[in-house]
């Protein structure tokens, strides 16, 4: 795992019609210098930037937005309209393979982000598969699909700001049945479910005159996020990471050990499961959290959502009915009928939370499957 060194120089409070706090952080961030160093400098940076949104407490959706512009070798990076609004690069240095950045950055995080206004969403994740079994030969590495899964899902425990991960299912994924996959997130309490493969991870050989000859080695993989409503495929994108594979060409590496992980090839694993994660919440975290009603008793609603997705006792959410239909061409559609009904939040649980309906002669009229949505009180 990397390490960073992160240091809070100063919170300002800048008095004029409103207060503002502004963190100005000093971060180091590292990556491993192989294709160029150009490209060592730029992950590094990446690396500062990622490491001061998380510790400040910034919205990391607005990453990606950034991201790009960190490509280009400068000294310094402004910003407009993000949270993040400067960025200066105070020194560099290389040592053990590995190329250091510390950068200054001024962070503005603000109240009013979409994962600080609403619950956290569950995610399903489908097991990632090796798509060429024969491309894991070197090192045996036939695991690492089993072990790469599991690392998205600590990515995503440790580092999101706007999901949980319901499970890990190894029924598989199809988005051609929407009807199958509906019932395996209902099933999982999940509002999107995450399919996966390994698709490369081939090697070449760099031969050195001087040095000891240098094993490069592929890892690339694609992901599908899939509606866990409707079984709509929402995005896919594809992700690619070269990287030295330090190990005997003939030995065989266990990919569940810190050897493994702490290793430059690991190190660039677990980049892609976090690039996963940050693309996620650019496309999904601003898509609103749908509690859904499991049961109803009088007075008394029980909704799929508990402490782990932020819901805390006073909250007040709104009704609304499901009325989902499928249309001419056989494709379910997800409508909701908002209602008048409020409830409150009266018992907190792990995974799912008691409310009362404030209007109790309304009660009746709530089913299980119906929605709900946290209301912001202003």
């Amino acid at each position: 795992m990397n390490r960073n060194i992160i240091r809070c120089l100063s919170s300002l409070c800048l008095i004029t019609s409103f207060c503002v706090n502004a963190a100005w952080l000093e971060v180091t961030g590292q990556a491993a210098m192989l294709e160029s160093e150009s490209t060592a400098r730029t992950n590094a940076l990446e690396d500062a930037v990622y490491q001061a949104m998380l510790y400040s407490g910034a919205d990391i959706s607005s990453f990606s937005h950034i991201k790009p512009y960190l490509a280009s070798e400068r000294e310094e990076y402004q910003f407009s309209g993000n949270e993040v609004r400067h960025v200066m690069v105070l020194k560099t240095g290389k040592k053990s393979g590995n190329l250091y950045v510390t950068a200054r950055i001024d962070i503005y995080p603000s109240a009013n982000t979409c994962h600080k206004i609403q619950y956290k969403k569950g995610l399903l994740l489908g097991q990632f598969d090796i798509v060429s079994p024969q491309h894991a030969a070197m090192g045996g590495i036939y695991q690492l699909g089993d072990d790469f899964t599991a690392m998205l899902k600590r990515q995503i425990e440790r580092k999101s700001q706007s999901f949980v991960v319901s499970g890990i299912t190894r029924v598989p994924i199809r988005p051609e049945q929407p009807d199958t996959m509906t019932m395996l997130a209902e099933d999982n309490d999940a509002q999107y479910i995450i399919n996966g493969q390994i698709t490369d991870l081939t090697s070449t050989l760099d031969q050195k005159l001087i040095r000891s000859d240098q094993v490069i080695r592929q890892f690339a993989a694609t992901v599908q996020v899939m509606d866990g409503k409707t079984g709509e495929q929402l995005f896919q994108n594809n992700y690619r990471e070269v990287a030295e594979w330090p190990f005997s060409r003939v030995s065989q590496v266990d990919t569940k050990s810190a050897r493994f992980w702490q290793s430059s090839y690991g190190q660039a694993v677990q980049r892609i499961s976090r690039n996963v994660m940050l693309d996620l919440e650019s496309s999904l975290s601003c898509r609103t959290s749908l509690p859904e009603v499991v049961n109803v008793h009088g007075n008394t609603v029980q909704v799929n959502v508990g402490r782990i997705h932020g819901v805390t006792r006073g909250d007040q959410l709104q009704l609304w009915h499901s009325a989902g239909f499928i249309d001419q061409m056989g494709i379910p559609r997800n409508r909701m009928v908002q209602t008048e009904i409020t409830l409150t939040v009266e018992r907190v649980y792990e995974k799912s939370t008691e409310l009362s309906v404030n209007q109790s002669d309304l009660a009746s009229s709530i089913q299980p499957g119906d929605l709900l949505t946290k209301q912001i009180l202003r």
